[in-house]
């Protein structure tokens, strides 16, 4: 028997084994990047949605010449947006727009209303 054989099948065998589970796990790393990146969008296009919803509400009805409760709550399919509208000072009008969805996550937003032009004139998200 010879002492120094010099096989080449487990060098061989390691190396293709060590560079296919490399590849994996940087495609499981990938998908798990992907996946966290698809429900953080989802969870900001969400809220943009049902603040604009709630804004294009209260805008048509400061448009019609409606009177807006000064407190009041819009319910959505997951999650609510509630408004408290403060008394108009000159011609606009100040009003909070706060975002509660079922994760736990909160949105405010004020929007600033003109009564001459019937239009939101500004708006500032906080977070």
């Amino acid at each position: 028997m010879m002492k120094n054989q010099r096989g080449f099948t487990y060098p061989l065998t390691l190396s293709i084994l060590l560079s296919f589970l490399i590849f994996f796990s940087i495609q499981v790393d990938q998908l798990l990047a992907e996946e966290k990146m698809f429900h953080e969008t989802k969870n900001i296009l969400l809220e943009e949605y049902y603040l604009f919803i709630s804004i294009k509400n209260i805008e048509g009805k400061l448009q019609t010449g409606e009177t807006i409760a000064q407190k009041g709550t819009f319910p959505y399919l997951n999650g609510y947006v509630s408004y408290q509208a403060d008394l108009p000072s000159g011609s606009t009008q100040k009003i909070t727009f706060t975002l509660q969805l079922p994760s736990g996550e909160t949105t405010v937003g004020i929007g600033y209303f003109d009564k001459n032009l019937k239009k939101l004139t500004k708006w500032v998200e906080k977070n």
